[in-house]
């Protein structure tokens, strides 16, 4: 504690202090995704913090599991994020984006596509979801092809190169809370039988590969990973432990 009011070089960051403002889910964002003009000036009265990571921004359609929450995979999303990051900057604070792909998380009813939600298994949450219709029961997801997954892998790398195109100073990878990286790891919520499913390295298996591929893609230097270690949120059921693997922190699952 006698530490927390120093500077500290984090990256490239120059921080005032130890601490940023933590992401909070704002639903200000448009229909399609991307951010509304209240953004730029909700994050830029907050931007004398130092380091704010941004609410959870879906890297793709499957991504989304709330009414108007952004995303950052389209032009306009880039477009939109822009006129945050410049205001962030302006007013002499660092901005991350938070990756968030909710899988079960979700219903048809928030999807741009409202198609039925993925995850890793075909199990449901048995919680309620927010719509515009009000609380509904969250839906049995669709499994993900072991095939399928490669493919949300490469979602998370290209929403991160668009995160910096977007004038962002790194990405949040979110893998906590019952979203979709943290429902690979859950026993509950991951019964698969292919190398994603089982042991403790193959639940592990789809965190590293997505944070792998956002280093490969922005660097080390601007990635951060969110956990909840041990909470049971999203109906996931399990426990966790860092460990370092390609040199970036990853999980060990009990």
């Amino acid at each position: 504690m006698k530490n927390l009011w120093e500077e500290i070089i984090v990256g490239n960051m120059k921080l005032p202090h130890r601490l940023a403002m933590a992401p909070m889910t704002r639903s200000r964002a448009l229909a399609d995704g991307t951010p509304s003009d209240l953004s730029p000036e909700y994050y830029g009265q907050r931007a004398s913090l130092g380091l704010l990571i941004s609410e959870g921004t879906q890297p793709s359609e499957d991504g989304q599991g709330y009414l108007n929450t952004p995303g950052i995979y389209t032009k306009a999303h880039i477009q939109g994020w822009k006129k945050v990051s410049d205001r962030v900057h302006q007013e002499g604070g660092y901005l991350f984006i938070q990756l968030m792909h909710v899988g079960r998380i979700s219903h048809p009813d928030n999807m741009p596509h409202h198609r039925q939600a993925v995850a890793p298994s075909a199990v449901a949450p048995g919680e309620q979801i927010f719509t515009a219709d009000g609380m509904k029961d969250v839906p049995v997801p669709r499994e993900l092809r072991t095939e399928e997954i490669k493919d949300v892998v490469d979602e998370f790398r290209k929403a991160a190169a668009a995160a910096i195109e977007a004038g962002a100073d790194g990405v949040e990878v979110h893998g906590a809370n019952g979203y979709l990286i943290h429902q690979f790891l859950g026993e509950n919520s991951n019964v698969r039988t292919d190398e994603y499913g089982g042991s403790v390295e193959n639940r592990a298996r789809f965190a590293i590969e997505v944070t792998k591929a956002v280093v490969d893609e922005i660097g080390a230097d601007k990635v951060g990973f969110r956990i909840s270690p041990g909470a049971p949120l999203g109906g996931v059921k399990e426990g966790v432990h860092i460990d370092q693997v390609y040199g970036i922190p990853c999980f060990r699952v009990r």
